[in-house]
């Protein structure tokens, strides 16, 4: 019984699972306010300055 490893792979996964769960909570939890114009830097004004940036170009 000591040596039965049956489950590790089953717990393997969910410790990853979690971890990439978490990673995608904090990375929104960062993004929150740039995508919300909350910050001083503005998704809008961003995809603004990009369209004219590509007219400009072509």
């Amino acid at each position: 019984m000591i040596f039965d490893e049956k489950g590790q792979g089953a717990a393997e996964y969910v410790l990853l699972f979690g971890a990439v769960i978490i990673f995608a909570i904090l990375a929104l939890g960062i993004y929150y306010s740039y995508f919300k114009d909350q910050s001083p830097f503005s998704s809008s004004e961003d995809l603004k300055n990009v369209r004219e940036n590509v007219a400009r170009n072509r």
